[in-house]
């Protein structure tokens, strides 16, 4: 148990892992969101159609967002894909996402340890000094429905906001936008220096419906005549790999690709009755004129624009299967995205200010090293996550990037502001962790916020236990260590395995030794770690020298090895080498 008071500003789906995670250990949690729910992507944005890593079944995945999956299916009686869209394994209606989320939070709601506020967007914060010179966030005020305003104060804060609001108003050193090729030699940044207004294209997703008499189709929107040629509108989308991948509507594609229309379903009504349900988000209402952090207002209102004329023109100008030009039956469902014109509740963001920092994660970090099937070691992971660098069409550069990634993780040194730059009391619990706008990109899908949401609340929990800051915390090996030993407490993979899963009983020792460099060889290239089979010399030595054992017996299995190693208590369990900073 802790006496820790954590605010997590932001109901997102990294707000939701944080406040979970706090809670779970005792923490007293205040969870606000600036829209009237929370879940974030799933639910507000209407992006329900999770985008997910290949091996998301079984691995690279906190036991807690394996736990809402599960939900999710639940609540459909057990379909493995509710929606039968072709984007995801699970694709599901937002108001499903909201009841599944509010539910896994419901236990803590009843016994006081969380309080949400919704519809409370952060306008202002107070920060101090402490004894030793740093900056502290005190309080920060919230504004909500009616002007109302209202002072959260915590002793630590869980920044897990869409865009990194809270980074300028407590003073923390933040960046967006492309940091430029010349900052840390990555192939996909910008060519040169940086350029900050360069932010990542946003969407403001809609529900579709199919309707017999869906009323009149009526005049275009604002701006329709600019964006039908100018975005342009269309079904087909030029490919990653340089060739036009051309789309039907409802049957598949002149280039064999799946309908347009199944895409992003996410209720099949050959399935579950009744009409099938869609969230439209294409290359066709994916807004790059302006970006939400450099011009907010003008952003928010272009976004809807676009969105409203790409439906206009799916209704009115796209080919039909059957020939012939629009979709009138196409309708604006607001039942799908809980509002009354059918638009999702906010814009769906793909960017985040950051905390700046000299050492961030970056392109190299993530990428594919040669024969490995593992991206740079990270010996502070608090999480993993994996996907490719998807950066779509930034402010003044058109072109979309897609590059590959191995697996990685999620270093708790990119959590928390680097000395002197931001409070000791605030950590990143979202997209706005420190990271490049590359490597960003491959985190900011579900489950990578989620995994940086839930790091962000442990490592809170842990500084609290340390009577430390989560700064301190952070960067000291025996306090990252501890963090790590909660994590594999609640199922959580700190290294990528694909046979090692949360409930083998060597999950913890293996996740252990592994971030302690007890892996050498071929085991150390790839994602099977084989814990049944025998250790050579080399290995035998790795792993005693990583868990600061004696000599290894011969025909010892990796398993048993590391096993025989694992602490009775998490308070047991030390790094063997040099700490970061102070002794463990």
């Amino acid at each position: 148990m802790t006496g820790l008071r954590l605010a997590v500003i932001g109901g997102g789906l990294g707000g939701v892992a944080a406040a979970l995670a706090a809670a779970d250990a005792g923490a007293t949690v205040t969870l606000t969101a600036a829209e009237p729910m929370v879940g974030g992507q799933i639910t507000a944005q209407a992006t329900s159609p999770l985008d997910e890593h290949p091996l998301v079944e079984t691995t690279g995945a906190p036991g807690s967002y394996h736990e809402m999956r599960r939900r999710l299916r639940a609540a459909y009686g057990g379909l493995a894909n509710p929606g039968d869209g072709w984007v995801s394994r699970l694709c599901f209606e937002p108001d499903v996402g909201r009841q599944v989320l509010e539910d896994m939070l419901a236990e803590h709601v009843a016994s006081g340890r969380l309080r949400v506020l919704l519809d409370r967007e952060p306008v202002a914060a107070r920060t101090t000094t402490d004894a030793a010179g740093r900056a502290v966030v005190e309080a920060v005020e919230l504004a909500g429905p009616g002007g109302v305003r209202e002072v959260v104060t915590a002793d630590t804060f869980v920044d897990a906001t869409e865009l990194g609001d809270l980074l300028p108003l407590v003073g923390a050193d933040w960046v967006i936008g492309s940091e430029g090729s010349e900052a840390f030699g990555e192939p996909h940044a910008l060519p040169g220096g940086p350029d900050p207004l360069a932010e990542q294209s946003c969407t403001w997703v809609a529900g579709l419906t199919l309707r017999e008499d869906p009323g009149p189709v009526g005049g275009p929107p604002r701006g329709y005549a600019r964006h039908v040629t100018g975005q342009p509108f269309g079904l087909d989308i030029p490919g990653w790999d340089g060739t036009l991948h051309r789309y039907a509507m409802f049957g598949e594609g002149p280039t064999g690709n799946p309908p347009f229309w199944t895409y992003r379903r996410v209720r099949a009504g050959a399935l579950l009755g009744g009409q099938d349900a869609v969230v439209l988000n294409w290359a066709g209402n994916d807004y790059a004129a302006t970006g939400l952090v450099a011009d907010r207002e003008r952003t928010l209102r272009g976004a809807r624009d676009l969105t409203l004329g790409f439906v206009h023109w799916l209704r009115t100008e796209a080919p039909r299967d059957d020939g012939g030009r629009g979709y009138p039956e196409l309708a604006l469902d607001p039942g799908v995205t809980g509002t009354a014109d059918g638009l999702a509740h906010a814009p769906y963001v793909r960017e985040s200010r950051r905390l700046a920092s000299g050492r961030p994660v970056t392109e190299l970090d993530l990428a594919v090293r040669g024969s490995s099937e593992r991206a740079v070691a990270m010996p502070d992971s608090l999480g993993t996550a994996w996907y490719h660098a998807d950066l779509h069409p930034r402010v003044g550069h058109p072109q979309s990037v897609y590059a590959p990634t191995a697996p990685f993780q999620v270093p708790a040194r990119a959590l928390v502001p680097e000395a002197g730059r931001g409070p000791v009391n605030l950590v990143a619990g979202a997209k706005n962790l420190a990271a490049t706008q590359v490597a960003a990109a491959a985190y900011r899908v579900h489950p990578g916020e989620w995994s940086v949401g839930e790091a962000a609340g442990v490592l809170a929990v842990q500084a609290d236990a340390d009577g430390r800051t989560p700064t301190e915390t952070a960067t000291s090996t025996a306090g990252v260590r501890r963090a790590q030993e909660r994590l594999l407490a609640r199922g959580t993979p700190l290294v990528w395995t694909r046979d090692v899963p949360a409930d083998h009983p060597a999950f913890a020792a293996v996740n252990r030794c592994v971030l302690r460099g007890g892996v050498v060889g071929e085991r150390a290239r790839t994602l099977d770690l084989r814990p049944d089979q025998g250790l050579d010399e080399a290995e035998r030595a790795a792993i005693a020298h990583a868990l600061g054992l004696g000599r290894l017996p011969e025909g010892s299995t990796w398993g048993d090895a590391v096993l025989s190693a694992q602490p009775a208590h998490p308070e047991q369990a030390r790094h063997h080498q040099p700490d970061l900073q102070e002794p463990a």
